[in-house]
This record gives structure tokens, C-alpha cells and sequence, in this order.
């Protein structure tokens, strides 16, 4: 119908705290296009912008989490563009990296739960998350060799430093399906459970999540500088980190309630 708008490629859901943001063109096994990701990245300021949401999950709709980038769309792939010939990948640069730093620097944790394949950028996209689960049919698979690309979306980064460099390397010069039960054993995803229990398991982390503590956002942020920062660095960023924490209601009551000898009731402030 003329002048229709196109549906929503991503899905959005709060439930008990926990945002849900389900990726959802299932007819490419939710390839990371340039459409898609502008959505994903609307839903993801969205969950991060309300007090209501503590914790985010992020999943696939159908057969697949993400089969990576949009291929036949303009997506990851795309050439650099014409008026900079010799320069970097604009579609990169531009709307992927921002998205993968952005999640990095969350101030909500974040849960993945993977359904079937995690191609490419979509195996980024899940595995920049705090905590992964997968479901035992899952995979992982960076397949640029077939392609004539490299690893995007901070994989080059990030599988390193989770499974080490010769398992890196193996993964990314060969390009092999990794199912989801390697993974596990490899140290790369924290939970490999079977199909039907996916989103359970993953709903059940992100409730942990979500009833903690303010601090937990601290927390989950200096894991991740931890990755680049020198040991002075480091324990400098904790004492700033504790001062922060320290003057939430959450800290008020979590102290409290220790002295008591009673659960804390959080409020995530």
C-alpha cells in the first residue's frame, strides 16, 4: 500500500524490570542491516533511558539471533564510499561501532540470549553483551574468510581477550561453525541450555540483575576497563567507582540490611 510504513525490525518489551529487545526480520534470521540497526539502537536508548528498565536482554525472533550484516542491504559489507575511496568502512564507522561502544559503556547490564546462528556482527552483537546464553542448537561463526572481509563489530577485540589467540585465530582464519557447547567450554558464552529453556535461563539471569543493586552498572563498567587499564589505573577507577556507589539509596539500604541480618530490597537508585 502506498505510503505504508515499513514494520518495526526490532521488537520491544519491559517485563518485571527487564527490557526485552527482540530482533525481528526473521526471513533473514534478523541480518544486521542498516534498517535494523537504527532500530536496535533506538531500542536500546529507549530501555536505557527508563528508570523502570534495571536490566536488558537482547534475542532473536525465529531461527536465528543475527546471521550478521545485511549483505544484499548495504550493511557491514558495503563498500567504503565512493568519494573516500581509500578510507575506512563509512557503514562501520558510522552506525556499527557506535552501537557496540554505546552497549559497551551501558549503564544497565545486559543479557544475551542466543537463538541459532550469531553470524559475523551478530555473533558482536551478543557477545559485547555482560552475560551470554545460548541455546544448544546455537552457533557461532565468523565467516569473513568466505567473503573476503575481517572480523567486525569489535570481534577483533573481544574473542581474544574471552578465549585467547590461538582459539581467536582459529575461529576467525578458518571460519568454522563454533555450536554453542564449545563455546561454553571455551570460557566465550556464560550458559549453553537446551532450546526450550533459552529466554527462561536468560529472563532468569536478567532478574537478578534487574533486583540488584545500582552499583551493578559500576560493576559491569570497570570489568570492561579492566580490559584496556594499567593495574594504578585500575584500582584508582575502583576508588572513584565506590565513592559513586557509596552514595546510593541502594548502598543506604544494602548496608542496613546486613547490619539487620534481612534481605536488601533494592530500587536500583
Amino acid at each position: 500500500m502506498d505510503g505504508a510504513t515499513a514494520p518495526a525490525k526490532v521488537r520491544t518489551e519491559v517485563r518485571d524490570r527487564i527490557g526485552i529487545i527482540t530482533l525481528n526480520d526473521p526471513a533473514t534470521l534478523n541480518a544486521a542491516g542498516l534498517d535494523l540497526m537504527a532500530d536496535l539502537h533506538a531500542a536500546f536508548e529507549t530501555m536505557v533511558a527508563d528508570p523502570g528498565v534495571r536490566a536488558i536482554v537482547i534475542t532473536g525472533e525465529g531461527r536465528g539471533f543475527c546471521s550478521g550484516a545485511n549483505l544484499s542491504g548495504g550493511g557491514a559489507a558495503a563498500s567504503p564510499t565512493a568519494s573516500d575511496p581509500n578510507g575506512p568502512n563509512q557503514a562501520l564507522l558510522k552506525v556499527y561501532n557506535p552501537f557496540v561502544s554505546a552497549v559497551r559503556k551501558s549503564p544497565k547490564p545486559l543479557v544475551a540470549a542466543v537463538n541459532g546462528v550469531a553470524a559475523g556482527v551478530g555473533a558482536s552483537l551478543a557477545l559485547v553483551c555482560d552475560l551470554c546464553v545460548a541455546a544448544e542448537s546455537a552457533y557461532f561463526l565468523q565467516a569473513f574468510r568466505r567473503i573476503g572481509l575481517v572480523p567486525d563489530g569489535g570481534a577483533t577485540y573481544m574473542l581474544p581477550r574471552l578465549i585467547g589467540k590461538a582459539r581467536a585465530m582459529e575461529l576467525t582464519l578458518l571460519g568454522e561453525k563454533l555450536p554453542a557447547k564449545t563455546a561454553l567450554e571455551w570460557g566465550m558464552i556464560n550458559r549453553c541450555v537446551p532450546d526450550a529453556e533459552l529466554m527462561p535461563a536468560a529472563l532468569e539471569l536478567a532478574k537478578a540483575l534487574a533486583d540488584g543493586p545500582a552499583s551493578l552498572g559500576y560493576t559491569r563498567n570497570l570489568i570492561w576497563a579492566s580490559l584496556d587499564a594499567a593495574w594504578h589505573e585500575q584500582v584508582e577507577a575502583e576508588a572513584y567507582a565506590q565513592g559513586n556507589a557509596g552514595r546510593t539509596e541502594d548502598a543506604r539500604e544494602g548496608i542496613m540490611a546486613f547490619v539487620q541480618k534481612r534481605p536488601a530490597a533494592f530500587k536500583g537508585r
